[in-house]
């Protein structure tokens, strides 16, 4: 129920990005945004069984505010059309792999997980670990019930061997990444059905070596 609450929302809000329309609206973005919280307190609570480091970990330090930041950007309509929360230590603030679910009208809802875009530093520190223990990563993305939610890993690759790499290296398309990320999307009708949140615990455990293994590279 909580679901059809944010959706529908979100549909009307896609329609009339503005900010006279939200002001009057704003009754209803409250009554989706109170239907989220609780929604993703249950993905914590799911997740903090198989993952501890969640444990203590509130919604309101994981979901991200609807408000854009529009000083850069040539779109300026002023909300984003998405629901979205960061769950990993700390939040949205994590500085660790964490796990994402992202709730978009129009067949765009997916959950996601891994490191995004991280830091040259950890990034190095990644790529080291893959070097290393090649073996056991490939095992964690060759697992056949992790690969039928997560086919591949997604986000941006360097067109060339990074630096310090040969171009031949065995595991080169796996170092090219810039980001390790792995995503599953739902169409609307999913995220409606009963056993969503279920269904999204349970890929967001077969997740959790992935998340491990990139922890321990940069720890």
């Amino acid at each position: 129920m909580e679901f059809k609450i944010i959706l529908d929302f979100l549909k009307k809000l896609k329609k009339n990005n503005d900010r006279e329309w939200f002001t009057d609206n704003k009754k209803k973005f409250v009554e989706a945004k109170d239907a989220f919280e609780p929604a993703v307190q249950q993905l914590l609570d799911g997740i903090s069984k198989f993952d501890k480091r969640l444990a203590e970990v509130e919604p309101k330090q994981c979901i991200y505010r609807i408000y854009r930041d529009i000083r850069f950007s040539k779109d300026k309509t002023p909300y984003k059309t998405n629901f979205g929360a960061v769950m990993g230590e700390g939040g949205r603030k994590s500085a660790n792999a964490f796990y994402y679910i992202q709730i978009e009208p129009g067949d765009n809802s997916f959950i996601a997980g891994g490191l995004y875009m991280p830091e040259a530093d950890k990034l190095k520190k990644i790529r080291q670990e893959i070097d290393y223990n090649a073996d056991d990563f490939k095992k964690i993305l060759d697992k056949k019930s992790f690969k039928q939610y997560f086919p591949e890993m997604e986000g941006e690759k360097l067109k060339k061997a990074p630096k310090g790499y040969a171009p031949d290296d065995p595991n080169i398309e796996l170092l090219k990444h810039k980001s390790y990320i792995v995503v599953h999307r739902f169409a609307d009708a999913q995220v409606l059905a009963d056993d969503f949140t279920k269904n999204c615990i349970k890929m967001f455990k077969e997740m959790k070596p992935f998340n491990d293994f990139l922890n321990v590279a940069i720890s």
